[in-house]
Protein backbone atom coordinates (compact mmCIF):
# COMPACT_ATOMS: atom_id res chain seq x y z
CA UNK A 1 0.00 0.00 0.00
CA UNK A 2 1.39 3.82 -1.11
CA UNK A 3 1.76 5.85 1.95
CA UNK A 4 -0.23 8.52 2.40
CA UNK A 5 1.60 11.81 1.84
CA UNK A 6 2.01 13.83 5.39
CA UNK A 7 -0.69 16.42 6.51
CA UNK A 8 2.05 19.49 6.27
CA UNK A 9 1.84 21.82 9.46
CA UNK A 10 2.96 25.71 9.53
CA UNK A 11 4.22 26.62 13.10
CA UNK A 12 5.52 29.41 14.75
CA UNK A 13 8.89 28.25 15.88
CA UNK A 14 7.79 27.92 19.87
CA UNK A 15 9.63 26.14 21.96
CA UNK A 16 6.77 24.14 22.55
CA UNK A 17 6.67 23.36 18.44
CA UNK A 18 10.30 22.80 18.36
CA UNK A 19 10.04 20.29 20.56
CA UNK A 20 7.23 19.00 18.48
CA UNK A 21 9.34 18.72 15.21
CA UNK A 22 12.27 17.31 17.18
CA UNK A 23 9.44 14.23 18.14
CA UNK A 24 8.87 14.18 14.00
CA UNK A 25 12.66 13.63 13.27
CA UNK A 26 13.19 11.51 16.04
CA UNK A 27 10.69 9.19 14.34
CA UNK A 28 11.91 9.47 10.89
CA UNK A 29 9.83 12.41 9.64
CA UNK A 30 10.95 15.13 7.77
CA UNK A 31 10.84 19.03 9.45
CA UNK A 32 11.46 22.38 7.50
CA UNK A 33 13.03 24.65 10.36
CA UNK A 34 15.16 28.13 9.36
CA UNK A 35 19.01 28.56 9.17
CA UNK A 36 20.95 31.83 8.74
CA UNK A 37 21.63 31.11 5.42
CA UNK A 38 18.22 29.61 3.99
CA UNK A 39 15.78 27.17 5.50
CA UNK A 40 16.84 23.15 5.97
CA UNK A 41 14.68 20.26 4.89
CA UNK A 42 15.77 18.04 7.82
CA UNK A 43 15.75 14.63 8.87
CA UNK A 44 17.61 12.24 11.18
CA UNK A 45 20.97 12.15 9.51
CA UNK A 46 21.61 8.17 10.33
CA UNK A 47 18.16 7.31 9.36
CA UNK A 48 18.18 5.90 5.96
CA UNK A 49 14.75 5.78 5.58
CA UNK A 50 14.31 9.30 6.72
CA UNK A 51 17.07 10.18 4.45
CA UNK A 52 14.92 8.64 1.24
CA UNK A 53 11.97 10.55 2.27
CA UNK A 54 14.17 13.93 1.74
CA UNK A 55 15.76 12.86 -1.59
CA UNK A 56 12.03 11.78 -2.45
CA UNK A 57 10.12 15.34 -1.48
CA UNK A 58 12.78 17.47 -3.28
CA UNK A 59 12.97 14.97 -5.99
CA UNK A 60 16.75 15.27 -5.65
CA UNK A 61 19.15 13.36 -7.88
CA UNK A 62 20.52 10.74 -4.96
CA UNK A 63 23.95 12.35 -6.53
CA UNK A 64 23.62 15.23 -4.85
CA UNK A 65 25.02 15.18 -1.18
CA UNK A 66 23.68 16.73 1.94
CA UNK A 67 25.08 18.99 4.43
CA UNK A 68 24.71 17.34 8.40
CA UNK A 69 24.05 19.63 10.85
CA UNK A 70 24.89 19.47 14.03
CA UNK A 71 24.63 21.39 17.86
CA UNK A 72 28.01 22.45 18.35
CA UNK A 73 31.80 21.10 17.61
CA UNK A 74 31.48 18.36 20.06
CA UNK A 75 29.14 16.40 17.89
CA UNK A 76 31.48 16.14 14.51
CA UNK A 77 32.71 12.69 16.21
CA UNK A 78 29.02 11.03 15.51
CA UNK A 79 28.80 11.97 11.72
CA UNK A 80 33.05 12.04 11.27
CA UNK A 81 35.57 9.98 11.60
CA UNK A 82 38.52 12.07 13.12
CA UNK A 83 38.65 16.07 12.76
CA UNK A 84 42.30 17.40 11.55
CA UNK A 85 43.80 20.20 12.84
CA UNK A 86 42.65 22.72 10.38
CA UNK A 87 39.35 21.70 10.87
CA UNK A 88 39.13 22.27 14.81
CA UNK A 89 40.66 25.56 14.00
CA UNK A 90 37.86 26.68 11.29
CA UNK A 91 35.55 25.29 13.64
CA UNK A 92 36.48 27.32 16.33
CA UNK A 93 36.67 30.66 14.06
CA UNK A 94 33.61 30.22 12.29
CA UNK A 95 31.04 27.98 14.13
CA UNK A 96 28.37 28.64 14.52
CA UNK A 97 28.14 29.59 11.00
CA UNK A 98 27.20 29.54 7.21
CA UNK A 99 30.82 26.98 6.55
CA UNK A 100 30.36 24.09 5.50
CA UNK A 101 33.54 21.37 5.94
CA UNK A 102 34.54 18.02 4.22
CA UNK A 103 35.54 15.51 6.49
CA UNK A 104 36.12 11.80 6.85
CA UNK A 105 32.54 10.04 6.83
CA UNK A 106 31.71 7.88 10.08
CA UNK A 107 30.49 4.53 8.68
CA UNK A 108 27.13 5.20 10.68
CA UNK A 109 26.68 7.50 8.17
CA UNK A 110 24.32 6.41 5.12
CA UNK A 111 25.75 6.25 2.08
CA UNK A 112 22.55 8.28 0.84
CA UNK A 113 23.95 11.21 2.95
CA UNK A 114 27.40 11.05 1.04
CA UNK A 115 26.28 10.44 -2.08
CA UNK A 116 28.51 7.49 -1.61
CA UNK A 117 31.88 8.79 -1.42
CA UNK A 118 33.65 8.13 1.77
CA UNK A 119 33.40 12.15 3.10
CA UNK A 120 30.78 13.91 4.91
CA UNK A 121 29.65 17.44 4.70
CA UNK A 122 28.89 19.29 8.37
CA UNK A 123 28.15 22.56 10.13
CA UNK A 124 26.68 24.42 12.76
CA UNK A 125 23.89 26.40 11.78
CA UNK A 126 23.88 30.13 13.68
CA UNK A 127 20.28 30.41 14.26
CA UNK A 128 18.70 29.42 17.50
CA UNK A 129 15.87 27.35 15.96
CA UNK A 130 17.85 25.25 13.91
CA UNK A 131 20.31 24.75 17.52
CA UNK A 132 17.51 24.39 19.56
CA UNK A 133 15.87 21.34 16.84
CA UNK A 134 19.11 19.37 17.11
CA UNK A 135 19.54 19.87 20.65
CA UNK A 136 15.88 18.94 20.79
CA UNK A 137 15.91 15.66 18.28
CA UNK A 138 19.00 14.34 20.10
CA UNK A 139 20.79 13.63 16.59
CA UNK A 140 22.26 14.85 13.62
CA UNK A 141 20.09 16.39 11.56
CA UNK A 142 20.86 16.35 7.23
CA UNK A 143 19.28 18.89 5.30
CA UNK A 144 19.50 20.55 2.11
CA UNK A 145 17.34 23.67 1.16
CA UNK A 146 13.73 23.03 1.73
CA UNK A 147 12.64 23.15 -1.96
CA UNK A 148 11.91 21.26 -4.67
CA UNK A 149 14.78 19.81 -6.74
CA UNK A 150 16.67 23.47 -9.21
CA UNK A 151 14.46 25.76 -7.84
CA UNK A 152 15.18 28.86 -6.10
CA UNK A 153 15.88 28.45 -2.81
CA UNK A 154 13.71 29.14 0.29
CA UNK A 155 14.48 32.21 2.86
CA UNK A 156 10.60 32.25 4.53
CA UNK A 157 8.39 29.76 5.75
CA UNK A 158 5.77 30.64 3.08
CA UNK A 159 8.62 29.77 0.40
CA UNK A 160 8.67 26.35 1.90
CA UNK A 161 5.00 25.98 1.91
CA UNK A 162 4.61 27.17 -1.47
CA UNK A 163 7.43 24.26 -2.75
CA UNK A 164 6.64 21.38 -0.51
CA UNK A 165 3.53 21.83 1.54
CA UNK A 166 2.07 17.52 1.26
CA UNK A 167 5.45 16.40 1.40
CA UNK A 168 6.46 17.16 4.62
CA UNK A 169 5.27 17.10 8.00
CA UNK A 170 6.19 20.45 10.23
CA UNK A 171 7.23 23.85 8.36
CA UNK A 172 8.56 25.74 11.45
CA UNK A 173 8.36 29.48 10.60
CA UNK A 174 10.57 31.89 12.49
CA UNK A 175 10.71 34.84 9.52
CA UNK A 176 13.04 35.54 6.74
CA UNK A 177 16.80 34.31 6.49
CA UNK A 178 19.53 36.90 7.10
CA UNK A 179 22.22 35.90 5.36
CA UNK A 180 19.86 34.40 1.86
CA UNK A 181 22.22 32.49 0.17
CA UNK A 182 23.45 29.25 1.18
CA UNK A 183 26.62 28.34 3.41
CA UNK A 184 30.39 27.99 1.63
CA UNK A 185 31.84 24.38 1.39
CA UNK A 186 35.12 23.75 1.89
CA UNK A 187 37.27 21.01 0.94
CA UNK A 188 40.01 20.61 3.90
CA UNK A 189 41.47 17.57 2.06
CA UNK A 190 43.58 19.46 -0.37
CA UNK A 191 46.70 21.97 -0.27
CA UNK A 192 45.80 24.49 -0.16
CA UNK A 193 42.17 23.91 0.57
CA UNK A 194 39.58 24.43 -1.81
CA UNK A 195 36.55 26.15 -2.13
CA UNK A 196 33.85 23.73 -3.69
CA UNK A 197 30.88 26.25 -3.10
CA UNK A 198 30.90 29.91 -2.43
CA UNK A 199 28.83 31.04 0.43
CA UNK A 200 28.51 33.44 3.78
CA UNK A 201 31.91 32.70 4.55
CA UNK A 202 33.97 34.62 2.01
CA UNK A 203 37.51 33.28 0.74
CA UNK A 204 39.21 36.53 2.56
CA UNK A 205 37.42 35.21 6.10
CA UNK A 206 39.25 32.00 5.42
CA UNK A 207 42.47 33.06 4.19
CA UNK A 208 42.87 35.12 7.14
CA UNK A 209 42.90 32.50 9.71
CA UNK A 210 44.41 29.30 7.29
CA UNK A 211 46.35 30.98 4.43
CA UNK A 212 45.85 30.92 0.98
CA UNK A 213 42.67 28.74 -0.06
CA UNK A 214 41.13 27.91 -3.92
CA UNK A 215 37.81 28.18 -4.99
CA UNK A 216 36.85 25.66 -7.72
CA UNK A 217 34.78 27.02 -10.08
CA UNK A 218 33.68 23.86 -12.00
CA UNK A 219 29.86 23.40 -12.11
CA UNK A 220 29.23 19.54 -13.11
CA UNK A 221 25.96 17.98 -14.94
CA UNK A 222 24.39 15.35 -11.80
CA UNK A 223 26.98 12.62 -12.07
CA UNK A 224 27.73 9.86 -9.11
CA UNK A 225 29.17 11.21 -6.01
CA UNK A 226 29.43 14.73 -6.42
CA UNK A 227 32.11 15.95 -4.18
CA UNK A 228 29.76 18.92 -2.62
CA UNK A 229 25.69 20.38 -3.13
CA UNK A 230 25.35 23.39 -5.22
CA UNK A 231 28.28 22.40 -7.79
CA UNK A 232 25.38 21.89 -10.75
CA UNK A 233 25.31 24.01 -13.56
CA UNK A 234 21.46 24.42 -13.40
CA UNK A 235 20.25 25.63 -10.01
CA UNK A 236 18.83 28.12 -7.72
CA UNK A 237 16.63 28.86 -10.65
CA UNK A 238 13.37 30.71 -10.50
CA UNK A 239 10.81 29.20 -13.42
CA UNK A 240 11.21 32.24 -15.45
CA UNK A 241 13.66 32.57 -18.09
CA UNK A 242 16.28 34.62 -16.49
CA UNK A 243 19.70 36.77 -18.37
CA UNK A 244 22.02 37.81 -16.67
CA UNK A 245 24.69 40.31 -17.59
CA UNK A 246 28.47 40.14 -16.73
CA UNK A 247 31.52 42.19 -17.65
CA UNK A 248 32.48 45.72 -18.67
CA UNK A 249 29.34 47.68 -18.90
CA UNK A 250 27.03 44.96 -18.06
CA UNK A 251 24.50 47.82 -16.32
CA UNK A 252 24.17 49.98 -19.62
CA UNK A 253 24.04 46.63 -21.83
CA UNK A 254 20.81 45.22 -19.33
CA UNK A 255 19.10 48.61 -19.24
CA UNK A 256 19.29 49.23 -23.00
CA UNK A 257 17.96 45.39 -23.29
CA UNK A 258 14.96 46.14 -20.86
CA UNK A 259 14.37 49.33 -23.31
CA UNK A 260 13.88 46.77 -26.13
CA UNK A 261 12.46 44.17 -24.68
CA UNK A 262 9.63 46.79 -23.51
CA UNK A 263 9.36 48.36 -26.28
CA UNK A 264 8.55 44.57 -28.07
CA UNK A 265 5.79 44.10 -25.97
CA UNK A 266 7.53 41.73 -23.67
CA UNK A 267 6.86 41.72 -19.53
CA UNK A 268 10.28 42.11 -18.25
CA UNK A 269 11.27 41.94 -14.68
CA UNK A 270 14.30 42.93 -13.22
CA UNK A 271 16.65 42.75 -9.85
CA UNK A 272 18.16 45.67 -9.41
CA UNK A 273 20.36 47.66 -7.03
CA UNK A 274 18.46 50.79 -5.07
CA UNK A 275 20.81 53.09 -7.47
CA UNK A 276 19.08 51.17 -10.49
CA UNK A 277 15.37 51.07 -9.57
CA UNK A 278 14.10 53.91 -11.32
CA UNK A 279 15.84 54.17 -14.68
CA UNK A 280 14.60 50.41 -14.81
CA UNK A 281 11.13 51.34 -14.13
CA UNK A 282 11.58 54.11 -16.19
CA UNK A 283 12.58 51.68 -19.01
CA UNK A 284 8.86 49.89 -18.45
CA UNK A 285 10.49 47.13 -16.00
CA UNK A 286 8.79 45.40 -12.74
CA UNK A 287 11.81 45.40 -10.71
CA UNK A 288 12.01 44.07 -7.39
CA UNK A 289 14.88 45.87 -4.92
CA UNK A 290 17.56 44.00 -3.84
CA UNK A 291 18.49 46.71 -1.31
CA UNK A 292 21.87 49.31 -1.38
CA UNK A 293 24.67 46.91 -0.25
CA UNK A 294 26.06 43.29 -1.12
CA UNK A 295 24.62 42.04 2.46
CA UNK A 296 21.06 42.98 1.29
CA UNK A 297 21.26 41.69 -2.34
CA UNK A 298 22.41 38.38 -0.67
CA UNK A 299 19.55 38.39 1.81
CA UNK A 300 16.94 39.46 -0.60
CA UNK A 301 18.05 37.68 -3.74
CA UNK A 302 15.78 34.36 -3.90
CA UNK A 303 12.71 36.32 -2.60
CA UNK A 304 13.16 38.70 -5.35
CA UNK A 305 13.43 35.83 -7.76
CA UNK A 306 9.89 34.29 -6.33
CA UNK A 307 8.17 37.47 -6.28
CA UNK A 308 8.86 38.02 -10.13
CA UNK A 309 8.37 34.71 -10.89
CA UNK A 310 4.48 35.27 -9.11
CA UNK A 311 4.32 38.50 -11.30
CA UNK A 312 4.03 36.66 -14.37
CA UNK A 313 6.95 38.52 -16.31
CA UNK A 314 8.39 37.27 -19.61
CA UNK A 315 11.86 37.38 -18.50
CA UNK A 316 13.84 38.09 -15.12
CA UNK A 317 17.15 40.29 -16.15
CA UNK A 318 20.39 41.29 -13.49
CA UNK A 319 23.52 42.01 -13.53
CA UNK A 320 26.63 40.83 -11.32
CA UNK A 321 27.83 42.24 -7.93
CA UNK A 322 31.14 41.92 -8.26
CA UNK A 323 33.67 38.87 -7.90
CA UNK A 324 35.04 38.98 -4.63
CA UNK A 325 33.64 38.34 -0.84
CA UNK A 326 30.07 37.94 -0.55
CA UNK A 327 29.56 38.64 -4.27
CA UNK A 328 31.35 35.72 -5.26
CA UNK A 329 28.34 33.60 -3.79
CA UNK A 330 25.99 36.02 -5.58
CA UNK A 331 27.88 35.21 -8.69
CA UNK A 332 27.76 32.04 -8.18
CA UNK A 333 24.06 31.47 -7.83
CA UNK A 334 22.94 33.89 -10.71
CA UNK A 335 24.93 32.23 -13.50
CA UNK A 336 23.58 28.69 -12.46
CA UNK A 337 19.98 30.22 -12.04
CA UNK A 338 20.64 32.14 -15.37
CA UNK A 339 18.98 30.34 -18.45
CA UNK A 340 21.79 32.73 -20.27
CA UNK A 341 24.78 34.72 -19.48
CA UNK A 342 25.72 37.52 -21.80
CA UNK A 343 29.31 39.02 -21.34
Amino acid sequence: MLKSPPMTELLLATSENIARAAQVIQNGGLVAFPTETVYGLGADALNVEAITRIFSAKERPVADPLIVHLSGLEQVSSVARSTPPIAEKLAKTFWPGPLTLILPKQPAVPGLVTSGLDTVAVRVPDHPVALALIRAAQCPIAAPSANRFGHTSPTTARHVWDDLQGRVDIILDDGETTVGVESTVLDISTSPPRILRPGGITQEMLEAVIGTVTISRQHRSVTKGLPSPGMLKKHYAPHTEMVLFLGENARERLIAEVKTACTAGKLVGALALDEDVEILKAAGAVVYTLGADIASVARHLYAGMRWLDKQNVDVIVCRGFGESGLGLAILDRLVCAATRVVT
